[in-house]
């Protein structure tokens, strides 16, 4: 008998509609899967129990009523999934995975849970976020690392690692992440899931606050094109979203756009970034087995794919690092308690506060022209397709050069370099962040794993960049090739 959290997020969508599972007894579930699973994953930093049980007795009253009544359900009707600990869920304490900020809980939902507790879902908690979202990592100082089901002694990526690892142990069916620099495709590519990064404007921007450059948004991590087209699907039914009728949106919804199949495309490849010229990388062995991989189901699948060579500007690492940094510059957190920052965020915070406004008014300039200029060199492709990232997911503690010796690092045994951290998450993860610039939709899909079958060894993925309003598109491309 299939269990519970072995049923797709569509399948468990369509159980708890006809009645089949009950809110409560699908909340109780995920809730004992937490229980027996997160101490050894650390996938979670918070986990609201008892509010998510009132709330599935809620729904099935609710469920109760409308069949009484013939009414129609919302659409995500006690769906569980976990909010990452970046975003304020009414009544539960926000971290931001800092020790250097007061605990308190939040007085009211963030975008997402407004938007998606509309829909019908059901919150089991908070999952682990490095330090303000700011590395490909989740590791920080108030918990135990977000580690990868695959491999604990590896990394889960960040910073949405702890719902990628959630998703991927089957603690929830799905989860929505929030992306900048690569946040939701990272930890997608590291766990062996679906990670899409919608475009700029389609749904609710999630965390972005001092984000200047706009390079924030919220998107579906998930075990397949379906159940993430499932989540995006609530996500732009949001008030700051455009919606399914809006100019360059899908006529039809995402999940009814992943049954179709895709006209043939025409797709370039490249292994060009931006961080070339100032961390020059050369990418592992398995990324470019992934990337063989992706090309030969996207050939088999009847599209087009060929080499091309992406020129960018080199002034790009610096003026995306200063918009990128701006925001833990401005954060407001008390002089005393600056010493329990990560060397890190402590670093990129002395540094953003030293520069002036001219400084970053001048690299959001630049961006913008960046934007306009790697766009129409896109242009020339239907979709643009690069390895997900260029190394294996990365052990626990290599970024900060921390040795474990316990559930978490205090202060003392984080390494302090800062520099070499941030030098190696762009070697790692070189293709991600100027997709956010450019403001395009992106997906991470799992077409490899190193030990030559799925479940086996580590995964490694590819992404594919599509133009503005792509994202049914993407999700219909990552569909025909089996995910």
């Amino acid at each position: 008998m299939v269990e519970i959290h072995e049923l797709s997020a569509v399948q468990l969508r369509d159980a708890l509609h006809s009645g089949e599972l009950s809110a409560r007894q699908t909340t109780d579930h995920f809730l004992h899967r937490i229980e027996a699973e997160n101490p050894r994953l650390g996938a979670f930093i918070t986990v609201t129990a008892d509010q998510a049980r009132k709330d599935a007795t809620a729904a099935d009253r609710l469920h109760a009523l409308q069949s009484r009544k013939g009414g129609i359900l919302p659409p995500l009707h006690g769906m569980p999934l976990a909010f990452k600990d970046l975003t304020d869920v009414a009544g539960v304490v926000t971290t931001h995975g800092s020790a250097a900020l007061e605990h308190k809980p939040a007085l009211a939902d963030g975008a997402l849970p407004a938007v998606l507790r509309t829909a019908g879902v059901i919150s089991l908690g908070k999952t682990q976020v490095p330090e303000f979202g700011l590395t490909a990592y989740s590791e920080n100082r108030i918990a135990p690392p977000s580690r990868n089901p695959y491999a604990l002694s590896r990394s889960s990526g960040g910073s949405s690692g702890g719902s990628a690892a959630a998703v991927a142990a089957g603690l929830v069916p799905f989860a929505p992440g929030s992306d900048g620099g690569g946040s939701v495709r990272i930890p997608a590519a590291a766990c062996g899931l679906v990670g899409l990064k919608p475009g700029r404007g389609l749904v609710p921007a999630g965390e972005s606050s001092g984000d200047p450059a706009r390079l924030v948004v919220a998107g579906p991590l998930a075990h397949t094109a379906a159940d993430a087209a499932l989540l995006l699907d609530a996500l732009v039914s949001g008030p700051e979203g455009h919606g399914p009728d809006a100019p360059g949106a899908a006529a039809a919804s995402y999940l009814e756009l992943t049954a179709r199949e895709p006209r043939p495309l025409r797709i370039g490849i490249s292994l060009d970034s931006p961080w070339q010229t100032i961390f020059p990388f050369t990418p592992d062995r398995e990324a470019l087995d992934a990337l063989d991989d992706g090309v030969a189901r996207l050939e088999a699948a009847g599209h087009e794919t060929s080499e091309t060579a992406i020129r960018y500007d080199n002034r790009y690492p610096d003026a995306f690092t200063t918009a990128w940094t701006a925001g833990v510059g401005s954060a407001r957190i008390a002089p005393q308690r600056e010493a329990l920052l990560t060397p890190l965020t402590r670093t990129f915070r002395r540094r953003a506060q030293q520069r002036s406004a001219s400084k970053l008014n001048e690299s959001l300039g630049f961006l913008r022209q960046f934007q306009q200029d790697t766009i129409a060199q896109y242009s020339g492709w239907d979709l643009l397709m690069t390895p997900a990232l260029a190394q294996t997911p990365r052990p626990v503690g290599w970024f900060t050069g921390a040795a474990h010796g316990g559930a978490y690092w205090p202060a003392a045994e984080w390494a302090g370099d800062a520099d070499g951290d941030y030098r190696k998450q762009c070697e790692y993860a070189p293709w991600s962040s100027m997709v956010n610039v450019c403001g395009l939709p992106a997906i991470s899909i799992p077409v490899h794993w190193t030990g030559g079958t799925p479940g086996c060894g580590l995964p490694m993925g590819i992404q594919l960049i599509g133009p503005m309003g792509s994202e049914g598109l993407l999700l219909q491309v990552t569909a025909q090739l089996g995910f």
